[in-house]
């Protein structure tokens, strides 16, 4: 189903990759949120290499934003930090006493909560992107590249889509709504197959599989090292009550299975469309059902390798 994937992540390669352009105000929207970093909103969920692009290469009303969420974020790093070495310290006075199992819980959880605090600050002191950085899961925002007037054109849009018309609580109610299954893009996604199409620009998704009775997860990467032009389908929702900001989101599209993912032991595979495709499938005609069929079965076959991470 496509659960996580490493995708283009920085801006500029995005743009160059695709020849589209970006409307800032999408991003400045991402990154402010309801009311700006410092007044207690959540960060948004977002690869940091995307991030790590915009503090090089700007916008600079995007950059601003990136560093004032990294300032507040560092505060409160620091600030755990301190609280939990603090715990540790007082657990393990209290194990030179007497052996309690609180004591042991206290410095075993405050030792992995200091941890998890450094790595998550170098992840924000970082200049340079791992490849780990540009890894989206559902729920996260990524830049996908759809079609306006003719025109490409790159936003930020969240890998779960929320169809227009339904209610919020339908994320929570349908999770997997972040893969649209080919042989249901009559039915469940017939509103935005054929009408609102985009794509996902990724080197790695990731499966998970069950190994020996237990779950696993899978990297496949296209053997030949060129990215994967993955067939994304996408809606803008509106709240009715005007009580919530717009959101664009969108799904991955996934077929039966390639023979090496099927024998790797997943049942999916994204569609990875064809580079002279694109504009096709970007500019649907929704009387033409039959021609967006014709380019999934004209899709590219890398051999998809994979690597087990975990």
């Amino acid at each position: 189903m496509c659960y996580s994937a490493q995708v283009r992540a920085e801006h500029k390669k995005f743009q160059r990759t695709t020849g589209a352009s970006m409307d800032i105000k999408d991003y400045v929207r991402l990154f402010w949120q309801a009311s700006g970093p410092g007044d207690g909103d959540r960060r948004p969920r977002v690869p940091r290499a995307m991030e790590i692009g915009f503090l090089r290469d700007g916008p600079t009303e995007v950059a601003d934003l990136i560093r004032q969420w990294d300032a507040d974020e560092l505060t409160e790093l620091e600030q755990e930090m301190f609280r939990q070495r603090r715990r540790v310290a007082d657990a393990e006075r209290t194990l030179k006493i007497r052996m309690t199992k609180k004591a042991q819980e206290d410095v075993r959880i405050g030792g992995n909560k200091v941890d998890q605090a450094k790595a998550r600050i170098a992840t924000l002191k970082r200049t340079e992107p791992k490849p780990s950085d540009a890894r989206i899961f559902p729920g996260h925002y990524c830049h996908v590249l759809v079609s306006e007037g003719g025109e490409r054109v790159i936003r930020p849009m969240r890998y779960q889509c929320r169809p227009a018309g339904k209610p919020a609580s339908y994320d929570k109610r349908y999770p997997g709504t972040y893969n649209a299954r080919r042989d249901n893009l009559g039915g469940f996604w017939k509103q935005q197959f054929g009408h609102t199409h985009g794509l996902l620009i990724a080197d790695v998704f990731f499966e998970n599989v069950e190994v020996e009775g237990q779950n696993k997860v899978l990297a496949f990467t296209p053997r030949t090292g060129e990215p994967m032009l993955i067939a994304c389908l996408w809606s803008q929702w509106t709240d009715p009550k005007g009580e919530e900001p717009d959101l664009y989101s969108f799904a991955a599209i996934t077929d039966t299975p390639e023979p090496e993912v099927a024998a790797a032991g997943h049942d999916r595979t994204i569609i990875n469309i064809r580079p002279e495709h694109v504009d096709a499938w970007l500019n649907p005609d929704p009387a033409n059902l039959d021609a967006l069929y014709a380019i999934f079965d004209d899709r590219q076959h890398p051999y998809y390798e994979h690597r087990l991470i975990a």
